[in-house]
């Protein structure tokens, strides 16, 4: 692994435009356009570049013909590679131009917060949203044991990038998003990491970034090594957001209730997204202030602090003088805005400027903080009361639905799931689940695109899903579209199950001709069962199983001895318990079994690439 070099450009500047993944899939299209036609000019590359990520549907081959015209007039002249990525970088930045930026509504404006993918379109670095980050990180790790050495770092300057490149303080940063996510005894923290230390570093984050909602695109552990700035500022953008938002949720802060009138449904509630929440909680006490207008983003809606104005003064009237709403000029109101919230504790995430240019990260992090500081919640008890009951079924659900939410946005699928049972219940995430799963099994002329007015058409979708899981011989017995409609729990588990599952066992077979598996014979349950027990056996240790319904796996000793023997120093067996009260040991601990079972299937594929 330290001897990867990746694709290489001559100018730094553009390597820098681009991650490995994309400059290798960049790469291989134009050396297999070079190898069909002889060489590559401006009157074959067009047919390819329409094709490209973010041309493919704003522009025609006709007007990158004429775009690749004026820099080569001369049809025939050859065009290098790297010459085409500058062609290519130069059409992504007109055509970004040519739409004004994108407008805002429609589509997929739930946890946008979340789907803020780390692309490389532009890669203009906003300087004010860095100076933000490390402020964040200054106050959260200054008195970290480890990097206190290293902080405060510096705004201004690379310091923040050259930090990353050890992969310690974007651990550190998860753990202080969602406590808990890593275990410090798994972070290498020496002054000076060898590479295979650093990109176990660099692993971990990245895998624990996914685990707490983060979507991680087009970004590896070398790129984290090489402290691509625009990389690392989207990462730590969603780890800091993820912190901020982390109470607006019902579980944690149950007073959200009284958003809500008693004609919602519980479980429509529980699905919105945190910014949602945070939006309705804004407009709630804005309306309170008497302000007439509705704010439904963290953009063009506030840029005149007219709206922050009425929000301070319905949250702290004792801060909030007549003055900052009389005042006409934007600039001076934000200014204003920002001193009253300093008042409740509020640390600067932004200055006027970011608020009249409508900086939509630091905005949605401005209101999360008042939010933390002064949520202006006084929710009768009784009814908090009853958002807080839950019964054993309800607590599993819980858990078996993080795990599959994990596993669906995993795929990479248009859609971000929030909550597994509202958001899968028009039937158009889950068709893009089984088209990721079994490429062309969807019909898509069949199916509705959100968002779903009519009930007919989410059932018609549903039932596409229904009708493609029994050609995939899954066991649906008593699922009908109606019941995913419905937001039938326990039925759409046994869905999941079957598809995460089919998804899994494809992996594997996928590797079988890296295996000692026969190449004719498909990977099956019992290879698996097999495998662990031959594995564990090796090891020197005398724990079996006979199914994976086995009852003594109830207490986990087998499952550490598995991973223990594919991977021995993930295992603290010093204080692993004998499991005597069928509680799980202590040594390493996984949400629920689900989850288990799936990296114990991760196992299995690394095994076999690595040793097969």
């Amino acid at each position: 692994m330290s001897g990867f070099v990746g694709v290489v450009v001559s100018d730094p500047s553009l390597q820098g435009q681009f991650t490995q993944v994309e400059l290798r899939s960049l790469k291989a299209k134009f050396l297999s356009l070079k190898r069909e036609s002889g060489h590559v000019t401006t009157k074959n590359l067009p047919g390819l570049m329409k094709k490209l990520r973010g041309l493919n549907e704003v522009v025609s081959e006709e007007e990158i013909a004429a775009h690749l015209s004026q820099s080569y007039p001369d049809s025939g002249q050859e065009i290098e590679f790297e010459s085409f990525l500058r062609e290519y970088l130069n059409l992504q930045s007109r055509m970004s131009a040519k739409e004004g930026g994108g407008g805002g509504g429609g589509g997929k404006t739930s946890s946008s917060f979340l789907k803020s993918s780390v692309t490389t379109l532009l890669h203009n670095l906003n300087q004010a949203e860095k100076s933000s980050y490390v402020a964040h990180i200054n106050t959260y790790l200054g008195e970290d044991t480890f990097l206190r050495k290293y902080l405060p770092i510096d705004p201004t300057g690379n310091q923040l990038f050259d930090l990353v490149r050890d992969g310690v303080l974007l651990c550190k940063l998860i753990n202080v998003a969602v406590p808990g996510t890593i275990d410090e005894r798994a972070i290498n923290k020496k002054r000076v990491l060898n590479p295979w230390e650093r990109n176990e570093n660099h692993t971990l984050c990245l895998n624990s970034a996914k685990a707490i909602g983060c979507t991680v695109v087009n970004i590896g552990t070398q790129d984290l090594v090489e402290g691509r700035r625009h990389l690392i500022l989207g990462l730590i953008s969603q780890i800091i957001k993820i912190q901020l938002l982390a109470d607006l949720n019902l579980k944690k802060t149950p007073q959200l209730v009284e958003l809500f009138d008693d004609s919602k449904d519980i479980d429509e509630v529980l699905s919105l997204s945190p910014e949602k929440m945070l939006l309705r909680w804004m407009n709630h006490h804005l309306k309170k202030a008497g302000y007439k207008k509705t704010v439904s983003n963290f953009s063009t809606d506030v840029k005149d602090g007219e709206a922050y104005a009425y929000l301070l003064k319905a949250l702290a009237p004792e801060n909030s003088p007549e003055t900052t709403l009389e005042t006409k000029d934007p600039n001076e109101r934000a200014k204003l805005v920002l001193e009253q919230a300093e008042k409740l504790d509020c640390k600067r995430y932004l200055t006027p400027k970011d608020i009249t240019e409508g900086s939509a990260n630091l905005n949605l992090a401005f209101v999360a903080q008042i939010f933390q500081h002064r949520n202006g919640l006084t929710s009768n008890t009784k009814q908090v009361t009853l958002t807080q009951t839950a019964t054993r079924d309800d607590v599993l659900l819980s858990r078996e639905e993080r795990a599959f939410r994990m596993w669906i946005n995993s795929l990479g699928v248009d859609s971000y799931v929030n909550n597994v049972f509202e958001d899968i219940r028009n039937g158009w995430v889950l068709l893009e689940v089984l088209d990721k799963v079994s490429p062309g099994s969807v019909n898509w002329k069949l199916a509705s695109k959100p968002p779903i007015k009519l009930p007919f058409r989410k059932l018609e979708n549903c039932n596409q899903v229904v009708k493609i899981g029994k050609e995939l011989k899954f066991s649906l017995v008593n699922l009908a579209g109606n019941d995913i409609v419905q937001g039938n729990k326990k039925l759409i588990v046994a869905l999941l199950w079957q598809l995460m599952r089919f998804n899994i066992l494809q992996l594997l077979n996928r590797l079988r001709f890296h295996s000692h598996v026969s190449k004719g014979k498909e990977i099956t349950d019992a290879d698996i069962l097999n495998w662990a027990n031959n594995k564990v056996k090796a090891s020197g240790r005398t724990s079996q199983m006979e199914s994976f319904k086995d009852k003594s796996l109830s207490n986990g000793l087998f499952f550490l001895e598995l991973l223990s023997a594919v991977q021995p120093r993930v295992v603290h067996w010093k204080v692993v318990t004998k499991g005597e009260d069928r509680m799980w040991p202590c040594a390493l601990i996984f949400d629920d079994d689900l989850r288990l079972l799936i990296y114990l299937y991760i196992c299995v594929l690394e095994e076999i690439v690595a040793f097969g």
